[in-house]
Parts: C-alpha cells; structure tokens; sequence
C-alpha cells in the first residue's frame, strides 16, 4: 500500500509540474495574443506567420487587407498576424 501513495504523489507531482511549466504559460500567451488582435486598427503596422510585414488597409471579419511597402496589397488570414510592429517616431511612413 506504501508503494501506491507514493506513485500516485509522484503522479500527481509530475502533472502540477507539467502544468506550470507548459500548459499555463501557452494559455497567458494565447490570451495576450487574443488580446492584441482584439486591439488591432487599420493603419497599425504587423507582421505575419509568413514574415511579412504590412499595414493594415482594411479589417474583416476573419480576413485582413495589408498594403506592403511595394505598394501591392494582399488578403491574409487574421489568425496569421503575429503581432503589430511598433514605429518609431524618426521613421513613421516607412514599414
């Protein structure tokens, strides 16, 4: 009966550690990044999965127009922006 406790204390200390060492840290970050997207407007600069960066023309509803520095504009998928990329002052205008 000793040997039981035992393997299930570690069990149960072996789930807590995976929790706190991956689980809860991956939901903090999909609730910052859900968060980010929730803030975004036309204008903000992002980049996207593919590396890409772009200014955003229009929001949809699941998709969103960028406009690259060429000039060409291009539809993506709102779940494959990455993040907005912060301008800074000196260099506003250019991506």
């Amino acid at each position: 009966m000793d040997q039981t406790w035992v393997m299930l204390i570690f069990l149960v200390a072996l789930f807590a550690i995976m929790y706190f060492l991956m689980i809860r840290p991956r939901q903090k970050q999909q609730k910052q990044h859900e968060e980010m997207m929730k803030q975004l407007r036309v204008g903000d600069n992002v980049i996207i999965a593919g590396g890409i960066y772009g200014q955003i023309e229009r929001l949809g509803e699941d998709t969103v127009i960028l406009k690259l520095e060429s000039g060409a504009t291009m539809r993506v998928a709102r779940s494959s922006i990455l993040g907005k990329q912060e301008v800074e002052e000196s260099s506003k205008g250019i991506f």
